[in-house]
């Protein structure tokens, strides 16, 4: 992940003015300075079955009882995500913040993109779930494209956003060589291997 991705009293998303008028919001993390709490939304998005709701069940698995919260999903009768699935996580900084990590996954198919692009709204990170076969690369490139749509359609540069690449599914066969160069540039964005049904990132 690039540095300081996860110093969160940090993340501020950069706003693009174009013509003298600003395209891009100004998004922060909502800080409460009363409670002195931080509260930072991170979305999961990707292709149907790469593994996002995996992601957030391996998590679930991993994480401190204390911690975490109720692990929420909505699944249809052939395990796909329907509409999303959100778990908050909870831990307080040395500073003494108290901060909430609400991780959402959105769901696949490609009907429910109104849906996703509704999730993302108000995002301070997004971990795009990739499915490394190469069978499977026509299909990122589509969703990489659809969130990057969804992103701007909700005010965010995904320039700007931190964000991190997870080659999910690597104890397949038939896994692509590159680091989804196809996907993006510059500035490059970080790629994580995992195999998310192991719990290993």
């Amino acid at each position: 992940m690039r540095d300081g991705w996860w110093n969160l009293p940090g993340i501020a998303l950069a706003s693009r003015v174009r013509g003298g008028r600003e395209r891009f919001k100004r998004p922060m993390a909502q800080f409460n300075e009363d409670s002195r709490e931080l509260a930072v939304k991170v979305v999961y998005y990707g292709p149907a079955l790469s593994g996002k709701t995996t992601n957030l069940q391996a998590l679930y698995q991993k994480m401190d009882p204390k911690v975490r919260g109720r692990l929420m999903t909505l699944d249809t009768k052939d395990d796909r995500t329907l509409f999303f699935d959100m778990m908050p996580v909870y831990f307080r900084t040395a500073g003494g913040v108290k901060v909430k990590i609400k991780l959402y996954t959105v769901p696949g198919q490609v009907m429910h993109e109104s849906t996703r692009r509704i999730v993302l709204q108000g995002s301070d990170a997004v971990v795009f779930v990739a499915d490394s076969r190469k069978s499977e690369a026509s299909s990122t490139l589509a969703y990489w494209k659809d969130m990057v749509r969804n992103l701007e359609a909700n005010g965010l540069d995904p320039r700007a956003l931190p964000m991190v690449i997870q080659k999910n599914k690597m104890d397949l066969e038939g896994i692509r060589d590159d680091d989804f160069a196809d996907l993006v540039r510059s500035p490059k964005v970080p790629v994580v291997p995992a195999k998310a049904i192991l719990g290993e990132a």
